[in-house]
């Protein structure tokens, strides 16, 4: 189902400023027994975004009870969560009044082989690279055609995901993951300081982290140590944790991470 505005809908403005400029935020989220899981951090990392843009981050209960509406009956689906700066004029200058424009839809869980969560995937390296723009950095914008651009650059079916750089050669995140690395079992996160989309599961990781005892580090990952490190995963909130069995010519051994941090995640529902 798809709201738009708390009515059913499948269409917008075309002035909308988010589909003339990708001027909004949006969150996707997992729908399980017909409930948002971690749903007061969504709503936090939205309202937060919706701040950064400098757009009103529409109310915590209506979003709440729109999202059930649209899961209706559906045990588990996917949520996305769309918020925008609304209609405006021609031109780049924000309209003096805002009305921001709200979407609230579901859709069926996605199908991915079971292999990918039993042996680990395969990840290619984008040609495609994350500019620098620490204005934006860390948010989930609505302009996210560096992505789609590194997404388009394979169409295998046995390759889950790509890696993306910055311009110096840091690894940043996946197409739709985050990025975390194992170092004689202390994990590192890259820095999204100037680029790339800082997660909701990411941020859970990080503070299991802590609460086991585990090191975990928040710093530049240049793609050579990547590439040396024991153990690569990536994370967001609708495929859990996925453990990189190859990427380029690097190949890795099922470890323990990925079932041990799977099992800090579901410890922590929200």
């Amino acid at each position: 189902m798809i709201l738009v505005n708390g009515a059913v809908a499948d269409s917008v403005a075309v002035t909308d400023r988010g589909l003339a400029y990708g001027d909004g935020v949006f969150r996707t989220l997992l729908i399980k027994q017909g409930k948002p899981r971690c749903w007061q951090r969504h709503y936090r990392k939205l309202a937060h975004d919706c701040a950064t843009l400098a757009i009103p981050c529409p109310a915590e209960t209506v979003l709440r009870e729109e999202l059930e509406r649209a899961a209706g009956s559906e045990a588990e689906c996917v949520a996305k969560l769309i918020v925008t700066r609304g209609s405006g004029v021609r031109g780049y200058a924000q309209p003096e009044r805002l009305f921001p424009t709200r979407i609230v839809m579901t859709q069926p869980m996605p199908r991915y082989p079971v292999e990918f969560m039993e042996r680990g995937v395969t990840v290619r390296l984008c040609s495609t690279r994350l500019a620098f723009q620490p204005r934006l950095a860390g948010i989930k914008h609505l302009n996210r055609l560096e992505n789609v651009l590194a997404r388009a650059e394979w169409s295998d079916a046995q390759t889950a995901e790509g890696l993306m750089l910055d311009p110096e050669g840091n690894a940043i995140c996946g197409t739709m993951t985050n990025l975390f690395i194992v170092e004689k079992d202390a994990l590192t996160t890259p820095e999204l300081s100037r680029c790339g989309v800082a997660g909701i599961t990411r941020e859970r990781l990080l503070e299991a982290a802590v609460r086991h005892g585990v090191e975990c580090r928040v710093e530049q990952l240049p793609l050579e140590r990547v590439c040396s490190a024991q153990e690569v995963l990536l994370v967001n909130s609708v495929i859990g944790v996925w453990q990189v069995k190859k990427l380029s010519d690097r190949a890795w051994q099922p470890g323990r991470s990925a079932s041990r941090v799977r099992q800090w995640l579901d410890e922590q529902e929200d």
